[in-house]
């Protein structure tokens, strides 16, 4: 932790895995947000156009964080699958998904 309470870890360039994940993510958020502003579906369009510029730019030890923010849009009872279609929301779901087993086995080998 620095000075100011903010976490550190290693730089993005120092796990290019984790940040061809990160990337990998990012340009399917950038698809799907493309999709919400042309449905006019504002609700979504807010809530995940944050998410590629966070995906391509945050520091490792966000990236769970952000993954599981992007995670909780597909719920069961409220989920960005009942307004955009398949072509655009499992492929984010998939990179992200990816993206947190990347970060979970980068954990397990102690890094």
């Amino acid at each position: 932790m620095t000075a100011h309470g903010h976490a550190t870890g290693p730089a993005r360039h120092e796990r290019p895995e984790l940040d061809d994940l990160a990337l990998t993510a990012a340009r399917a958020a950038d698809k799907l947000v493309a999709a919400a502003r042309e449905r006019g579906a504002a609700r979504w369009l807010a809530y995940f156009e944050p998410l590629p510029d966070l995906l391509r730019d945050a520091p490792i030890v966000d990236l769970r964080r952000i993954c599981m923010r992007a995670r909780a849009a597909y719920g069961p009872k409220d989920s960005i699958r009942d307004v955009l279609p398949e072509t655009v929301t499992e492929p984010l779901l998939d990179g992200i998904d990816r993206l947190l087993k990347g970060i979970a086995k980068r954990e397990m080998a102690g890094g």
